[in-house]
């Protein structure tokens, strides 16, 4: 058993190095304002148009870096749980009989 539970914890390392390597992006107001973050949830880059910049008022500006960043995240979220769940399927499915308990078998 302790042998399962150390390859769950193998995976979900691999998975988590997996995901540091997937870029996810996020744009606003017709891509003036782009974010670039991992699958991880971690924002790698923001880029914003100079001449959007010049002209754009703080608060709107405020308010687009944060719709981009949430699209990024959403889509690093999605990924993640498609990872994790595949992950879950492959433990559940390695562990015999015990998957019986979870409707697998």
């Amino acid at each position: 058993m302790f042998d399962k539970l150390f390859q769950a914890q193998q995976k979900a390392q691999e998975i988590k190095a997996r995901l540091d390597n997937i870029s996810v992006f996020g744009e606003a107001e017709g891509g003036k304002i782009k974010v670039v973050a991992t699958a991880n949830k971690e924002v790698k880059e923001i880029a914003i148009d100079p001449i959007y910049m010049e002209n754009a008022d703080r608060e709107e500006l405020e308010e687009l870096l944060v719709v981009a960043v949430n699209k990024a995240l959403v889509q690093a979220e999605q990924i993640s749980q498609g990872e994790m769940q595949a992950a879950t399927q492959d433990v559940l499915g390695n562990l015999g009989g015990l998957g019986d308990l979870f409707g697998k078998g």
